[in-house]
């Protein structure tokens, strides 16, 4: 594969790889923002509200009729948060020309309708229309509302809220309720019309179209884009140290029959010049995977919770380690997660041990390759970090981290805020014993 990167308009960036290995080609197109509590949840609506209809194609279900005519191409909003970037936009796939009756290009047509999207929504008086924000801000409200139903995922978002409350990362990339409820149609058309002209826009493509070509198809179809003066400050902030000199704790209570214990931990100096390979491996060694020392030993060795597991946001130089535990087991499970930290900071670490770790981060880098997907996230995120090297330059560097690599790393992590989530039940139980 050849990744070439290149400014095709004023803030308009285009990342082309280009690949032999798939049936379909896929783009996308990103709006870059700074996540803000004020705007985050406009933001994720946009996608969503421009994916109704078009000036041509008024509705979905006459954009659903042009896709079918394109041969089953896919168009779907995107909404993520890399760092503390917000990026909206569409991400699309599309058959190759061989795969095609008469071997029809449409890589013309599919930037085109794309463009469409983006840039000329379906409006009366200039407006977004009323009935599309309002349906599409509904069902945002709903998906923000339902976070809760899922408390493994819920208890992780409620520890980066409170370890980043003075941080844009605390806020979610669908936003929060309260924001998301107060949107209307003439409010969102202001902020989309100054999202469009201010904007840094990231375009990907994969596919075996040459870079010239794809480059002179997304020029074509962005000709009207209006630009303004770009608003490139845009960035993450990293916290290198805790925020308070004792470490944080959070209690939350619901009606849960397991306790859901996340640890929001800095990955502290080493962010300074992140050795990017070293972290990725010092997190499987630690706690990704069922090769890693809190799954062999806090869960399995130790069966003091049902799962334990480490996960880094590099980009923000967060550890979290979540686990699910019997309410009674929270001081053994937070000492022995602790504990686990201590021995590869000591280098505790087997020569098999390492060998599983930097095998399964190289594994699933190598494993991008195959998704079209992963590669669009990964380039995306590349392109946001200015880097250039690609999975399998990454998954070779693994293969060259040490163990004092992998210490250097734990060594530099500090703990910065505890949260859990425990029953409604045991709360009622302490209120008897009191009575007593």
């Amino acid at each position: 594969m050849d990744y070439s990167r290149s400014e095709l308009l004023p803030g308009v960036y285009l990342s082309h790889l280009r690949s032999d290995k798939f049936k379909t080609a896929c783009m996308s197109v990103n709006l870059l923002t700074q996540l803000t509590r004020e705007n985050a949840a406009m933001n994720a609506l946009i996608p969503q509200v421009l994916r109704r209809g078009t000036t041509r194609y008024g509705d979905m279900e006459q954009l659903s009729r042009r896709l079918d005519e394109l041969y089953g191409t896919a168009i779907e909003p995107v909404v993520r948060r890399v760092g503390e970037i917000q990026c909206l936009g569409f991400f699309a796939s599309f058959p190759e020309p061989e795969y095609i009756p008469g071997g029809q290009a449409l890589l013309g047509e599919v930037t085109g309708l794309m463009a469409e999207l983006l840039l000329s929504p379906n409006t009366r008086g200039g407006l977004l229309l009323p009935q599309y924000v309002d349906s599409e801000r509904d069902k945002l409200l709903d998906l923000i509302r339902s976070r809760v139903n899922e408390k493994r995922s819920y208890a992780m978002q409620r520890c980066i809220e409170e370890m980043c409350c003075y941080e844009d990362f605390a806020v979610s990339r669908f936003g929060d309720e309260d924001s998301c409820a107060s949107i209307h149609y003439k409010k969102l058309t202001r902020h989309y019309r100054e999202l469009v002209r201010t904007a840094p826009v990231e375009l990907f493509y994969c596919g075996k179209a040459g870079e010239k070509q794809v480059a002179a198809a997304f020029r074509e179809a962005l000709t009207g884009m209006p630009r303004g003066e770009i608003n490139y400050d845009i960035g993450t902030d990293v916290r290198m140290n805790a925020v308070e000199d004792q470490v944080r704790y959070v209690e939350e209570r619901m009606d849960v029959t397991q306790g859901k214990l996340v640890m929001g931990f800095r990955l502290g100096e080493c962010m300074e010049e992140p050795n990017v390979p070293a972290i990725h491996v010092f997190n499987a060694v630690y706690g990704s995977g069922a090769t890693s020392k809190l799954f062999l030993n806090v869960r399995e060795k130790l069966s003091l919770c049902y799962y334990a597991s480490s996960a880094i946001v590099r980009r923000k130089g967060l550890m979290l380690v979540s686990s699910g535990i019997e309410f009674e087991n929270y001081e053994a499970a937070k000492r022995e997660i602790l504990a686990q930290l201590d021995k590869v900071r000591a280098g505790e670490i087997s020569d098999e041990e390492l060998a599983w770790a930097k095998r399964g981060v190289a594994s699933d880098l190598r494993g991008m390759m195959d998704s079209q997907g992963d590669l669009e996230g990964y380039w995306l995120s590349q392109a946001l970090d200015g880097e250039d090297y690609g999975p399998l330059e990454l998954a070779a560097l693994v293969e060259d981290v040490t163990k004092e690599d992998v210490m250097e790393i734990a060594k530099s992590v500090e703990l910065d805020l505890i949260y859990f989530l425990r029953g409604n039940e045991e709360a009622q139980e302490e209120d008897d014993d009191a009575e007593d």
